[in-house]
């Protein structure tokens, strides 16, 4: 079917500032995109992602936009967009673009209106709000709920000149749209449309979930230790979130043909996402889910807990049996908002960094869903050894660090330690494209430093390496294209107990996969309760096979196929 053929693509996310910088100001832009085009064709995928190119004060990195229907001056202008959007289809790739209407920036001339008097025409496009009865607007508590944001400190923001505050789930200078007022969907739906008549294949969309509030908004719950009420119960799959979506389809996406469309939704359950990506209902083609990248993850956020690899196959099984007859997975490990999952679920030291990136590679691209590369996984790109908070520059870390000292009493070791290992700046050091300074990524200062490992981790000599991770997932990437059984089969979970194996099959009318992971530096013998010792080895990481005793080495990934009757 024509109209699903993102079931068999693969889509490689490019966060532009940190991609590839052609003019020297130490910032990613479109011309640096376009002189990469034939790494990623050659890489096999079939969809690019830009994070956001528009114009923006960069308070979070372009995610608070100014100006939906432009370029960011940095990046380029829409002539090269132009450009690049031809290079791409040249190539036969697709392109979407980040689509982040949950919140402006309070820079944009929507907001401008709004904020400029109470009665303003544009004032109820987005969430004002007096201070609570009986407060004195400014004073401690008077907000008009008791929400933190995302990024550290309340939801809520009093403007001075009209005494009244407006809501802002992450930055102060990140406004959220009132989506009750149809003007304002109106209005997002003419942008959208703009850019598909441009030629863009789609939307990635950023924290769509949050568009539905429920009104009036309500207090959160506030946990021992917490400033704030946790107000997602207010926000996240809203009450009129699927009416929303729905109608967006039927005024931007209905009649077009070969788009796709991908919702970030944080906090989403199977069943939700069951309606949200039903082709029936017409809302979208997939979500992104996180309960894997939380899978490390306590009820303190300050404090790192390792990997229980059966609470992630759990989290996977739950999924890939919840979707299996209605609906459609994405499939990720990194983007822009986590750190390196070599560093994270793999083993970034020189001895196994490889081979592991490669089984988190194998492990992930053979479920039944979407696959997502990130800029530079498929070098095997790791985590940045920050020392100090001076080196970050993500709002999120610091603002986050800030509360965490500030407020909650925490030390700053404590909390550097896990930012070190969870914060965003890690996805977004620049791409290391060779030996030469700034790892070739700029012949300026880059915006943020670059991995020191660039001699070692870099484009140039992966490709001429045919051991290399990148020539490995280009191997994934062909079997995905090659194999009905890795878009179409079914989906059986192996030893789920095994703390150390991740295995599964894949079985589509005569054929079946058989995939296993290790998620360890130990050689750990498969017990398998089925004979594949007749079966065809399609793929493994390492240069020799497992022994005939089904022991595979430390991060070792085995892909095998059989005929079945």
């Amino acid at each position: 079917m024509t109209d699903l053929w993102w079931k068999s693509a693969v889509v490689y996310q490019i966060y532009p500032r940190s991609f590839a910088d052609a003019d020297g100001d130490g910032m990613g832009d479109l011309r640096g995109i376009i002189d990469h085009l034939d790494h990623l064709s050659g890489l096999g995928v079939d969809v690019i992602w830009l994070s956001p190119i528009y114009p923006s004060p960069q308070d979070d990195n372009g995610y608070d936009i100014s100006d939906y229907q432009n370029i960011e001056p940095v990046f380029g202008d829409l002539e090269t967009f132009d450009e690049l959007l031809a290079g791409i289809h040249a190539r036969g790739m697709k392109l979407i673009m980040d689509l982040v209407v949950n919140h402006s920036s309070d820079e944009h001339p929507w907001f401008i209106e709004s904020r400029s008097s109470k009665d303003n025409p544009k004032r109820d496009w987005y969430w004002w709000q007096p201070a609570r009865d009986g407060m004195e607007p400014g004073t401690p508590g008077a907000e008009p709920t008791n929400w933190g944001s995302v990024f550290g400190g309340s939801a809520w923001e009093l403007d001075e000149k009209t005494g009244e505050y407006y809501l802002h789930l992450f930055s102060k200078k990140q406004p959220d749209l009132n989506w009750e007022n149809p003007e304002v969907r109106q209005a997002v739906y003419a942008m959208m449309n703009w850019w598909l008549d441009r030629g863009i294949d789609g939307f990635r969309m950023d924290v769509i979930n949050m568009i539905s509030k429920v009104v009036p908004l309500p207090d959160g719950r506030v946990t021992a230790g917490s400033l704030y009420g946790d107000g997602s119960a207010g926000f996240i799959n809203g009450p009129r979130i699927h009416e929303f979506l729905q109608e967006m389809h039927r005024e931007v996406f209905a009649g077009r043909d070969a788009l796709l469309t991908v919702g970030e939704m944080p906090g989403v359950t199977v069943d939700e996402a069951k309606l949200f990506t039903d082709p029936q209902r017409n809302e979208v083609d997939m979500v992104f889910q996180f309960d894997h990248v939380w899978a490390d993850r306590g009820e303190d956020p300050w404090l790192l807990m390792p990997l229980q690899l059966t609470n992630l196959k759990a989290i996977f099984n739950r999924w890939q049996t919840g979707l299996a007859e209605v609906g459609w997975n994405s499939l990720y490990w990194n983007n822009h908002d986590q750190p390196r999952a070599v560093s994270r679920y793999g083993d970034d030291s020189a001895q196994y960094r490889v081979a592991s990136a490669k089984m988190l590679g194998t492990v992930l691209h053979l479920h039944r869903g979407t696959p997502y590369v990130y800029q530079g996984e498929e070098l095997g790109m790791t985590n940045f050894p920050f020392r100090t908070i001076d080196e970050f520059r993500d709002i999120e870390a610091l603002g986050q660090y800030a509360q965490a000292i500030d407020h909650e009493g925490r030390s700053p070791d404590e909390v550097l330690t896990v930012l070190r290992a969870r914060g965003r700046d890690n996805a977004r050091t620049p791409m290391q494209w060779n030996v030469s300074e700034h790892a070739g990524f700029t012949t300026g200062t880059p915006w943020l430093a670059v991995n020191p490992n660039y001699p070692e981790v870099n484009a140039e000599a992966a490709q001429g390496d045919p051991d290399s991770v990148y020539h490995y997932y280009r191997q994934l990437i062909a079997l995905r294209h090659d194999e009905p059984a890795v878009v179409d089969g079914d989906f059986t979970m192996l030893l789920p107990n095994h703390e150390q194996l991740y295995a599964y099959t894949r079985r589509l009318g005569g054929t079946e996969l058989l995939v296993i992971g290790n998620f360890s530096g130990a050689a750990v013998k498969a017990d398998l309760e089925d004979d594949w010792s007749g079966a065809e080895l399609v793929l493994t990481n390492l240069s020799a096979p497992p022994d005939k005793d089904w022991t595979l080495a430390p991060w070792q990934a085995v892909v095998y196929r059989r005929s079945v009757g």
